[in-house]
């Protein structure tokens, strides 16, 4: 069964909604600046600065929203409700009125922040704010006037509330159904090997087996038939044991069977933490579904590579990075600052490293994948394992729509 993954079109789409009310705070933000250049009055070049400041506020918070945590967040939007009533308040009456507009996107950031009751009391004290600039740029507080901006307001809240419970709908189905794939592929991988095992091992031992009880009986009597047989199950066994290591190439890593890939490599990195070397991790896009063959070959590659950067780089840091920002290509990324080495002696003289290398070529490529190392002495190592997400997923899940 193939995995599911996620179309393209749906993760571009979700982002473009997400920064949609940005946009729209920018535009408005921008385009007032222009205005109250325009007018050329000592009142508007006393608010060009807060109108700057105001946007300023506005973008470094979304880039600094991880670091802001919850506690910092509520007091960020505070600060900018407060700039803008004071902005919109000081407005040229032409002007305040596009300014009216900027709760829509302050609205959203609200919805982002909390949940429940509190969403609900934010989003009420953002539609006073905006009755009141809507009535002071109007100097009439007529329902005509107020009525429609608060109903915008609300409705725009109800649709961004509608979104975004659709795509926790939409997480939560791929979920499920990631797990009944993966599940489904465990039996499939049971039932392949419990055919590879009885087609060759269980065959060839009993073969094997019989073969030493007729060099018992033989013996005393025939002793040279019964080495024949011996040296026979000998050549048998060795040709069990390398059909045994191809059986257990095959075999989803442990590490998959339960957790997704980003988890088993942040697991990897954590218990290389007990090394001289100090490993971080981290992950860039969204993460998506990947099929267990292609997930097991990048745990694989990125096992030798740290393995590589940790015993024979004597890394002291080692990055390694989970990257899903391309929606055709998963990526892993091991860099290290060691001691690096010599392309082209590695490519000339492998050792324990360059057939490592080559090793992990060779299983990315068996799946149309790649590995590019860049690596010089005294330079640390760049090693990037690519592998493309599997297009029969994709093609599978838009063809069900």
């Amino acid at each position: 069964m193939p995995a599911i993954a996620a179309p393209a079109f749906v993760r571009r789409g979700s982002l473009s909604l997400r920064r949609l009310p940005d946009l729209l705070f920018l535009t408005v933000a921008v385009g007032g600046v222009l205005r109250l250049v325009d007018l050329n009055a000592a009142l508007c070049w006393e608010l060009v600065p807060l109108v700057t400041l105001l946007a300023a506020g506005y973008v470094g918070g979304l880039a600094l929203w991880d670091r802001l945590g919850r506690s910092g967040r509520p007091v960020w939007l505070g600060v900018l409700l407060a700039l803008w009533c004071w902005v919109s308040w000081g407005m040229p009456a032409p002007v305040a009125t596009a300014y009216a507009w900027l709760a829509l996107p302050l609205a959203i950031l609200a919805l982002r922040m909390f949940t429940g009751r509190t969403a609900v009391a934010v989003t009420g004290v953002i539609t006073v704010l905006l009755v009141l600039v809507v009535a002071r740029s109007a100097g009439t507080l007529h329902p005509e006037l107020v009525v429609p901006p608060a109903a915008a307001l609300w409705a725009t809240v109800t649709l961004y509330r509608t979104q975004q419970r659709l795509l926790g709908e939409l997480r939560r189905t791929r979920a499920e159904l990631a797990r009944g794939q993966r599940e489904a592929g465990r039996l499939a991988e049971r039932a392949r090997i419990a055919r590879d095992l009885h087609d060759t091992l269980a065959q060839e031992l009993a073969g094997s087996r019989m073969l030493l009880q007729a060099a018992d009986r033989d013996w005393d009597r025939r002793p040279d038939l019964a080495r024949t047989q011996v040296r026979t199950v000998v050549d048998a066994l060795g040709a069990n044991l390398a059909e045994t290591r191809s059986i257990i190439s095959d075999l989803t890593p442990p590490a998959l069977e339960h957790d997704d890939l980003a988890t088993a490599l942040r697991t990897l990195c954590a218990r290389h933490t007990a090394t001289p070397s100090r490993v971080a991790f981290r992950t860039e896009g969204e993460p998506g579904d990947l099929t267990p063959d292609r997930a097991a070959a990048l745990l694989r590659v990125a096992q030798g590579l740290l393995a590589n950067a940790c015993e024979h780089a004597r890394a002291r840091h080692v990055w390694v990075t989970l990257d899903h920002r391309d929606d055709t290509t998963v990526t892993v990324e091991v860099r290290d600052d060691g001691v690096g080495f010599d392309m082209a002696a590695a490519t000339a003289k492998p050792g324990d490293r360059g057939l490592g290398l080559t090793a992990g070529r060779e299983r990315l490529g068996a799946l149309g994948g790649s590995l590019t190392v860049r690596s010089a002495p005294g330079r640390g190592t760049l090693a990037r394992a690519c592998l493309p997400v599997d297009a029969l997923a994709l093609a599978g899940m838009a063809g069900s729509r």
